[in-house]
């Protein structure tokens, strides 16, 4: 029976058909140690590798068996197929209502890496490791399409919800269109879109969920295996579950940073109002203009590369903290044009109001992080970078095949 309306529902979508079946099952763990409680839903569907083993829907529960917590079970599914994961949002907003939503994304990915993960399964060759290190990220194409593209030299994007058995994967204009329906089921904006999966927090990924989604949380860096602490954010969350989802999102991004202190981790941690994207994208709309035209000096095409070669780079180094490299370019001997343009998007990140809600890191190598991944890539283009709603809209694209044309192309 369908539950009453509540303060919060926790939604977590685990897509374990892959090498993280045993932590997805120790994540169901955590997060029955706090539980569904009076003023707050915790339900989970997850996807496992284990043979014969079906996709189950759970309402978690503190002190119960984790078969007792078992709802249904939907048989084999394919997470990374759109209807799969609006099938999940459905149930959970219809059986689970609640003022307030948090979806979580849990599972592996790439970044903004040009390198496909089953390509190995067609005779490439796919680097691995959720921390190992395979990657736990957001966008890709579909398999056929990545096919297509590697047979003719080009390169594929990101991902997220990887099905090692369907072989499948979200990609990015699907997930624009799961969060518009979570949108229509719910009757506003998904308060909150969690990414327990790495490299997420970017400004590409922001501004493409922007128009259904209040705020993103999630990591510039790689995550370790341990992924998100379920325990401790979910106790603080039942601790005072009338909390408005900016302070939750602030919340997560505390209780992250604090599991990973004291350990020999690395790691970044975020959260962003999305809100605020529009003034952001027009603040980098400008910057792109100003490089652009910045490339044709030599002097300050080559302070350009040298703030490049200096920003604050990720697992996958096409990837770079915007904010540094703002910085780095205020700094450097470059035209008063530039320097406005990083004025302005300082202003429209980390101003009041701004894109940042909540940053942090831990680990001396993640020194220069501040919330927000940008893609900079230093030997080529993915031709699926275009797609972006953030390349149409800032024509940062064609700054990045300028830039490589004019440092690589001489």
């Amino acid at each position: 029976m369908p539950n009453s309306r509540k303060q919060w529902t926790v939604m977590v979508y685990l897509a374990g058909d892959n090498n993280l079946d045993a932590n997805g099952m120790a994540d169901l763990k955590e997060m029955k140690r706090v539980g569904t409680t009076e003023d707050v839903n915790v339900i989970a569907q997850f996807d496992r590798a284990a043979a014969g083993v079906q996709t189950t829907r759970y309402c978690l529960r503190k002190g119960t068996s984790m078969e007792a917590d078992a709802v249904e079970s939907i048989g084999e599914t394919n997470t990374g197929s759109p209807e799969g994961l609006i099938d999940f949002i459905t149930w959970g907003v219809k059986t689970y209502p609640a003022a307030h939503y948090l979806l979580v994304l849990w599972n592996h990915g790439q970044g903004w890496d040009d390198t496909d993960i089953y390509a190995g399964e067609r005779g490439a060759g796919a680097r691995l490791g959720r921390s190992r290190r395979i990657r736990h990220s957001l966008f890709k194409t579909s398999v056929v399409k990545a096919a297509k593209l590697t047979a003719q030299g080009g390169k594929v994007a990101r991902a997220i919800l990887l099905d090692d058995n369907a072989k499948d994967f979200l990609d990015n204009l699907e997930m624009k269109q799961v969060v518009a329906e979570a949108n229509h089921l719910i009757g506003h904006k998904l308060d909150i879109l969690g990414m327990d999966a790495c490299l997420m927090n970017m400004a590409e990924v922001a501004y493409q969920v922007r128009e259904s989604v209040q705020y993103t949380v999630g990591s510039e860096q790689t995550e370790p295996l341990d992924g998100w602490p379920y325990d401790t954010i979910l106790q603080a969350l039942s601790s005072k579950p009338d909390m408005a989802p900016s302070a939750l999102c602030e919340l997560i991004v505390k209780h992250y940073l604090a599991s990973y202190k004291g350990s020999s981790e690395a790691v970044t941690q975020s959260a962003m109002d999305l809100a605020n994207t529009t003034a952001f994208a027009g603040a980098w709309k400008a910057m792109a203009s100003a490089l652009k035209a910045g490339l044709k000096n030599s002097a300050t095409r080559a302070a350009i590369v040298n703030a490049r070669n200096q920003v604050q780079e990720y697992d996958v180094p096409d990837n770079v903290d915007l904010i540094d490299l703002c910085r780095l370019l205020k700094a450097a001997a470059v035209p008063s044009t530039i320097k406005n343009a990083c004025d302005r998007v300082l202003t429209a990140v980390e101003g009041s109001p701004g894109l940042m809600l909540a940053s942090g890191y831990t680990g001396t190598p993640m020194k220069g992080s501040h919330g927000v991944a940008l893609y900079f890539p230093t030997r080529n283009v993915s031709p699926l970078y275009a797609n972006l709603d953030f390349t149409k809209k800032t024509g940062w694209g064609g700054f990045l095949k300028q830039y490589l044309l004019s440092t690589r192309g001489r």
